[in-house]
Order: C-alpha cells, then structure tokens, then sequence
C-alpha cells in the first residue's frame, strides 16, 4: 500500500452492488469501509422508532441534533450502532428501504452526514460508498467508480439479503421499491444520484463478487504504482 492515503469512491443505486463491493475492497486493500448509506440508514431508522413524519424536515433536523451514528468493526465485520445500540439488521428491513430516501433528501440530514463522512475520511485510506460520494461528499476523490446493474438482478440480491435476516419478501414487491427509491434518489433538489463526470462505470449484472473486487483492486493497486513513481 503506498504511503499516500487514498480516497476511493464508490456510487450506485440501491443493490447495485456496491456495498458488498466496497467492503471487499477496503478488506483486500486494508483501508476503511465507510458505509454512507447505513449512516442514512440508522438515521431513518430512528425516525421510524419515534413515529415522526419522513417529511417533517423541523422535527427530523432537532433528532438529528441528539443522534449518535457509529461505523464499527468488531470480529471483522462492519457493525452499525445507533446511540450506543447494534441496529446492523434492523436498517435493512423494507420500511427502512422505503422510508430512507425522503429522509436522506432532506438538507439538514444530508449537511451533518456529510460532515462526518469527510470526518471520518481524513483519517487515513477509505473506501466510501453511497448515492453522492463521488460528486458530493469527496468530489476530489482518488478514484470514483459509479456501479450499475439490471433491475432484476438488483432486486434478486436484495431478496437475499432480506432472507438472509428471515424475511420474505416476493420479488415483485422488491422491483417497486428499488424503483421507487431510484426515482426518488435521482430526482431530489439535495445531492441527488447521478455519475460523476470522471466516475468509472462498472455494471455488475453479469459479474460476481471477486470479478466486481477484482476490477476495483486492479484500478487502486496501478495508481498506487503511478503515485510511488511519481
């Protein structure tokens, strides 16, 4: 690993991909997995819990205030913790999914985010994942990947994921809310999903996960060359 800490950005639509790409890099090349969308995530989450209007950009702005969000890794797995408590399968369930993009568009949410994403950032090498990293939370980041996939294949992941924590849900169901949450994440006034101009493109319909790591390991590890070298 070169002495230089490197930003690695890492887009896409929800189960494009990206996150388990991601988590895989940051393993393979010993940097920090920071997972935005979880961040996001936790925050719905408790939104949820206090029965609060996904709109209510007043009532959400002054939770955010008292919220505590950490990214921890405990016997090498990344774990989300809400104001002190394991919340890593409970962020994944399908209101969550449905409710987190109202929440994440709002600009008090997405400020504070986006102040401890770079926080967390500037301490050493990162792999960042998420809708507006490459554009937004670390615009000049190392290297930027914007990674895509056809819906049926995204929807076929995130079905496993959900019956990986006993959920079952028709695939049908799932299609509808990764449409809706791409419509709303493109479509929203603040730092909304679009590919930065100097993002490499990876569709990962057709790929498997090593292929995916692969790929993005190949780019880090030739510009790590060209930093020593230089």
């Amino acid at each position: 690993m070169s002495q230089k800490s490197l930003v690695i950005a890492i887009d896409g639509p929800a189960a494009s991909g990206k996150s388990t790409t991601a988590k895989l890099v940051a393993e393979r090349l010993g940097f920090v997995h920071l997972d935005t969308g979880a961040m996001y995530r936790a925050l719905t989450l408790k939104v949820l819990q206090n029965s609060l209007d996904p709109h209510d950009s007043e009532g959400i702005e002054r939770l955010v205030k008292t919220t505590r969000i950490e990214l921890r890794r405990e016997s090498g797995v990344m774990r989300v913790f809400l104001d002190g408590m394991d919340v890593s399968n409970e962020i994944r369930s399908i209101e969550v999914t449905r409710t987190v993009s109202a929440v994440s568009s709002l600009r008090a949410v997405r400020q504070a985010m986006v102040h401890e994403q770079r926080r967390m950032g500037a301490s050493g090498s990162v792999v960042a994942e998420g809708r507006d990293i490459g554009t937004v939370v670390f615009p000049d980041a190392d290297l930027k990947f914007f990674v895509i996939a056809g819906i049926e294949a995204r929807a076929r992941r995130r079905q496993k994921d959900l019956l990986q924590l006993g959920v079952n849900t028709d695939l049908a169901e799932i299609e509808r809310a990764i449409r809706e949450r791409d419509a709303l994440d493109s479509s929203r006034e603040e730092s909304p999903l679009r590919k930065a101009a100097d993002a490499i493109e990876l569709d990962t319909s057709n790929m498997t996960i090593e292929e995916q790591v692969e790929f993005v390991v190949g780019h880090v590890r030739r510009l790590e060359k060209r930093y020593e070298a230089s």
